[in-house]
């Protein structure tokens, strides 16, 4: 690999593309691995149809989005629990240790309720995953902000032994990224590389085309002790060509390959007589 920390394209980024374009792009490109964004695609489900895509693109499943956005509320299961439990069992499959969580939604009151107890039940019976819970962002509606998380977007609010620090979430919620890594002390071991402007909504803009301080939490990492991986999950949907989105994520893997290289002890200068 081509640094300490691994670089690997979300599925996600490749959208309205299907889940095996995105394997495709990043062996194109050269990325380390894959996060898949566990959706409607049928295939982002199948650990069989995963696993032939990972062989034949020579790229691994290396994290797992559980389903956890409003559109797959009944992928698998209506039952988030099941959901959780089928993502997790997807990673082991696939060889992924890290499988990315939102907090619940406040309508899921009784998930939402049990969420703390259930997710160590949930990791007690998957002792190889981490289950990296997201930071979100409150949602302005007609003029008024509200949270549609319990309890809250801020997942350091409770507390839980393992984060996805999400800069574009950071943007949208109107925080300093450095200020959530911070928050998330050794708690932090996967990041979702994107970028934000501080608009109301997630953005997922190519990093350094936002104002969220993305360069610098990249080299703090390091000095963290962070030993997971980065994905990068931008948006491009309105790219208007294939050739403009792989342009979009070939600069979102060179900034993140630029700015986590470790530093270089500088060689002894030399003079000529």
């Amino acid at each position: 690999m081509s640094s300490r920390v691994p670089v690997l394209l979300s599925s996600s980024s490749v959208f309205p593309e299907p889940t095996a374009a995105a394997f495709e792009m990043a062996a194109t490109v050269g990325y380390d691995g894959i996060e898949v964004m566990v959706w409607t695609d049928r295939v982002s489900q199948d650990a069989g149809a995963l696993k032939g895509l990972a062989e034949h693109y020579d790229v691994p499943v290396l994290s797992v989005h559980a389903p956890c956005l409003l559109v797959t509320q009944r992928v698998w299961s209506p039952d988030p629990w099941e959901r959780l439990n089928r993502a997790a069992q997807l990673a082991e499959s696939l060889g992924a240790p890290t499988v990315v969580v939102h907090p619940p939604f406040s309508w899921q009151r009784d998930y939402a309720k049990n969420f703390v107890p259930g997710l160590a039940k949930m990791q007690a019976k998957h002792p190889d995953i981490t289950f990296a819970i997201e930071n979100m962002f409150p949602v302005k509606m007609a003029g008024r902000w509200f949270v549609p998380y319990t309890p809250g977007w801020d997942p350091t609010e409770v507390g839980f032994d393992a984060y996805t620090l999400d800069l574009s979430h950071c943007a949208a919620a109107r925080i300093d990224s450095l200020a959530m890594a911070d928050k998330m002390g050794a708690g932090l071991r996967h990041v979702h590389l994107g970028d934000g402007t501080g608009e109301a909504r997630d953005e997922h803009l190519v990093p350094g085309r936002g104002s969220q301080p993305c360069a610098e939490v990249l080299r703090t990492l390091a000095a963290r002790g962070f030993t997971g991986s980065v994905a990068v999950e931008v948006s491009t949907r309105k790219a208007p060509s294939r050739a403009a989105r792989e342009a979009d994520l070939r600069e979102s893997l060179a900034f993140a390959r630029r700015h986590l290289a470790p530093a270089q002890s500088a060689a002894p200068a030399t003079t000529s007589a």
